[in-house]
């Protein structure tokens, strides 16, 4: 998902755009998590980026996105970008919790 949202509807409230837009972005980390994992990934992550615009977006974390979208909407910003791209992963092992048990 890489998209451009206006923060600003001729009808809607900006309370209740907001909210649309939190339940749009929900709505498409969960169709993401529930596609079919290629062979040897045990798990969906997500590399985010957020900003005002394409050009000045940076890297966040998918915790983070909606205290980014109250921050874009406390600033009063016209809209933001927001991108969601979707990769699968393996778990790493903890090395350093196996040797504190093992020592």
């Amino acid at each position: 998902m890489k998209k451009t949202i206006a923060l600003t509807h001729p009808r809607l409230k900006p309370a209740r755009l907001v909210d649309a837009i939190k339940h749009d972005i929900r709505k498409y980390l969960n169709r993401e998590r529930r596609k079919a994992l290629p062979a040897g990934m045990d798990y969906w992550t997500f590399d985010c980026r957020f900003g005002a615009t394409e050009a000045a977006a940076e890297k966040i974390f998918t915790s983070e996105i909606n205290a980014h979208i109250d921050a874009a909407v406390a600033q009063e910003l016209p809209s933001f970008y927001v991108e969601i791209l979707a990769r699968a992963c393996n778990h790493q092992p903890r090395v350093a919790a196996d040797e504190a048990e093992q020592g």
